[in-house]
């Protein structure tokens, strides 16, 4: 059924009023959902996954950063070597070509890890709506047997009140038969 539990009968003692003698009354059982330990698991999977693509995001994040802070850097230098009277300017672009191509390197670099980094981001991201998905599910699928158990719940203990109606009745018509019996 997707629960269990234990039934508990506890009598109850007769009413100080002479009525009833002790009746039975069945307490109701606690819900226990056998797959409650799949559910918790899929739970810390999502908080795993949420902080591992977190912590991408951050390295994706600084890792930009980086490569726009170089490109930035690159442009200004080449501004400001073109902003220069050609005769001043001819050492300035004789030293930034000889460091450009170790420049060039490191941007691209940067950029192929961007790359990189954003592939496994999206990676992250489709792993974590795949636990969200099932958690999610599992979740449903646990209310629906929460809601089922408490209406069986409530089926037994009214069949249970009523067996008792029944008996209370046959007890109190048995004493009055006896009387107009004799």
């Amino acid at each position: 059924m997707g629960f269990s539990g234990s039934t508990e009968l506890a009598e109850v003692p007769p009413r100080g009023d002479g009525g009833a003698s002790p009746t039975l009354h069945c307490k109701m059982r606690s819900f226990v959902w056998r797959l409650q330990r799949v559910l918790q698991i899929k739970a810390k999977q999502e908080q795993t996954k949420r902080t591992e693509l977190f912590e991408l995001t951050e390295r994706l994040a600084q890792t930009r950063s980086e490569l726009i802070t170089r490109q930035r850097i690159l442009k200004d230098i080449i501004a400001d070597i073109a902003a220069k009277k050609p005769r001043s300017r001819l050492r300035q672009q004789e030293f930034f070509l000889r460091h450009s191509m170790t420049s060039d390197e490191q941007v691209r670099k940067l950029a192929g890890k961007v790359i990189e980094m954003e592939s496994q981001q999206r990676e992250k991201i489709a792993e974590l709506l795949e636990v969200r998905r099932f958690r999610k599910g599992l979740e449903r699928l646990r209310e629906e047997a929460k809601k089922r158990f408490i209406s069986e719940q409530e089926k037994l203990e009214q069949k249970e009140l009523d067996e008792a109606a029944t008996i209370c009745f046959a007890r109190k018509m048995v004493p009055d038969q006896e009387k107009t019996g004799e």
